[in-house]
This record gives structure tokens, sequence and C-alpha cells, in this order.
């Protein structure tokens, strides 16, 4: 079986989908793999070390004689018509707004995964790209607020006088959110957190940071049977966004994290707020990527609002690649390790098995999905 792992073609992209250690096991199973040339460079993964675990390094070219492709995300159409027909592509799609794309995918007979469709389950720990990923982000988050924010986090008591510990709210307590407050507690800072879902709270407090919530009996119902948030009503969120205007205009570094799968990110902080907090604070939106959590965000930009930075990185987790790539790479190795045959070494696609049928978008011509197959036709969606 060949696997190919491309060098990402996403300007901000700086991961790569496979490491030394995953190549090595991949050639366990009696795979070839292939890399292309330069694939981890941006991840401080040379081609001598991945040709020293037992890859060959090769042209992209080579992608079309893969029987599996292993990227950091979607191929662009350019890149799906390259790959051969039947060959599995396993990514992060970031299929929702892309449907031409997916399309795309399917019309080259592609059987293309959506790794952040992983259920969330035992079984699937190891195969949690939003996990493991998140769980970057947030501590990266923590580190560009100290970085962009001209004061010092933790209190310290010196002869000169005590400089004082710098508040730290964290919106949104998910992995993201849960890594960022534990990161900023770390640091010395005083840190709050909210979350509309009601587990958070004992998360929140257990990691020593205080709650803030409107705590009524819709945030008592806030929370899907699969762990996520859910959209609140327009009573709860003005009543919550009164709350957390009082309480940002007295923080030096926010932090969002809130997502909805498949919608725009919410709106959380308004100019307003932004404008009452003090000279030198910082907000880090981790949503700036899907329309931001923010008012006046910008994707990829560090936004200044009077003398409040609003901080707008894209691909978060790419901005610490090394460690990213490393856990991404065994997140994919997992789920594919479960689809190769231990006698063969060759791939034995299930179906009905639990994790393929939650993941796979397009298969044998199609998109399969059922969150994309009301639009579905023959070779793509319409």
């Amino acid at each position: 079986m060949n696997i190919f792992i491309p060098k990402e073609t996403t300007a901000s992209e700086t991961r790569v989908a496979a490491s030394p250690d995953t190549v090595k096991r991949l050639i366990a199973h009696g795979c070839n793999v292939s890399i292309e040339k330069g694939a981890g460079e941006l991840s401080n993964i040379t081609d001598d070390a991945f040709k020293q675990a037992g890859a060959s390094i090769s042209d992209a070219k080579s992608a079309g004689s893969a029987d599996v492709v292993l990227k950091v995300l979607r191929p662009s159409p350019a890149e799906a018509k390259k790959y051969k027909k039947g060959a599995i592509v396993l990514a992060s799609m970031d299929p929702y707004g892309n449907e031409k794309d997916v399309e795309a995918m399917a019309k080259a007979g592609l059987s293309a995964f959506a790794m952040e469709f992983m259920p969330r389950i035992t079984r699937a720990q190891s195969m949690d790209v939003l996990s493991s990923q998140a769980n970057l982000a947030g501590y990266q988050a923590v580190v560009e607020g100290a970085a962009n924010y001209a004061r010092a986090l933790p209190m310290m008591m010196t002869a000169a006088g005590t400089v004082a510990a710098a508040k730290c709210f964290v919106m949104g307590a998910g992995v993201a959110g849960l890594q960022a407050i534990a990161t900023a507690r770390r640091l010395g800072a005083v840190v709050t957190a909210t979350d509309v879902r009601p587990a958070a709270k004992e998360q929140v407090e257990s990691l020593g940071a205080k709650f803030i919530a409107v705590e009524d009996d819709e945030f008592k119902q806030a929370e899907t049977s699969g762990g996520y948030a859910k959209e609140m009503s327009d009573e709860y969120k003005a009543k919550q966004a009164e709350l957390v205007a009082s309480h940002i205009a007295k923080q030096d570094i926010v932090i969002t994290t809130a997502l909805i799968p498949g919608r725009p990110a919410p709106k959380l902080i308004t100019k307003d707020m932004v404008k009452s907090m003090q000279p030198g604070s910082v907000l880090v939106d981790l949503a700036v990527e899907r329309g931001g959590n923010v008012e006046g965000a910008k994707a990829g930009e560090i936004v200044k609002v009077g003398d409040v930075s609003i901080v707008g990185h894209l691909n978060m987790p790419g901005r610490i690649a090394a460690s990213a790539s490393l856990l991404y790479a065994k997140n994919l190795l997992a789920f594919l390790e479960t689809m190769i045959d231990k006698e063969s070494g060759s791939i034995s696609l299930d179906l009905e098995d639990e994790l393929v049928s939650a993941t796979l978008l397009t298969h044998d011509g199609k998109v399969v999905h059922p969150n994309f197959t009301d639009a579905k036709s023959e070779g793509g969606t319409s």
C-alpha cells in the first residue's frame, strides 16, 4: 500500500500530516511511505529525518500513485484531480460552506474522511484532531495574549514595589478554553471563565478559576448530548452580554473560543465592550476564522481599537507547528490503523464501522455524509 504525505499548499498552514514516528509505524505495517520534498520544514521536521524513518522523498506527482493521502487540510479541487480514483484521503475537511470542494472530491472518486467529524467516544480519543489541536490553540492563545500585553502576568513583590497580577477572562470552556485557563493560571494570572454549558462550571473551578455566567433554567439545559454548546435564545444572550460587559471592562486579557459546528462564530464582544477595556488590554479571538467572537476582529491581523489590541491570528495551532504536527500525525495514524488489515497490510474499509460512517464525506463518486446528502446527486452535491 502506497501512502503519500504532501506539502500543504494553504499559505497559513505550517503543519504536516506525518512525523518520523508515524512513518516508522506505517512502514511496520508494510506500507510504502512517500513524503513530498519540504513537507515538514515549517514544522522543523527535515527531509533527512523522514528518510531516516524509512520514507522516500518525492515530488507532488507521487500523489497520483497513492492509495492513501494524509493531509492537514482538505485538498483543493486541483489537488483532488491529481489523486487516483478510489484513493483514501484523511484530512481536516472544513466542509461547511465549502461544498464545491466536497463535490470535487466526490467527482474525483475519492474516499474522503473529515477528521473533525470523529465521534467523541472512548474508542476514538486518540483520533480526535479537534481536541489535540484545540489544546495547543488554547495554550498558544495565552502566549499570544501575554506577548501583546505590555505588563507581567503574575503578581511580583519587589523592593521597588508590587506588580499586580493580570486578570484573564476566558470565554468558552471547551478543550481550548480549559487549556487557556490552565496556562494562564500557570503564568500567574487571576483567571475567570464563562461557558453556556452547565458542566463547564465544575471544570473551570477545578482549574482554580472563577465561573461567570447567568445561571438560569435555560443555562441548565444548554448542552447537546454530544457535549457541544446549543444556540442560546436572544433573551439569554442579552442577560449574559450585560454580565460579561461589566466583567470585561475590568480584564487585562480576554480569550474567546466559542464555536458552534457548521455555523458562523457567535458575536460575544461588541465594540463598546472593547472600548470599555483599559489601555494596553488584549483580546485573542480563536474563532476569527469563522467570523470571530469579537466585533472588529480581522482574520490574520492584530487590530487596534484605541489602545486595546484584538489578536486575530489564523491557524493558532500552526504557530507551534512542531508540537501540533506530532499530535495531528498521531491522530491520523490511529484512525488509519483501524482500516489496515493486519495480515495483508491492505486497506479494509468497513462502511458499517461507527468511526467510518461518522467521518466519511465522499465515496464511490458520491457525497455520502448525512449532513450533506440532502443536496446530493450522482457525482457530488448540486
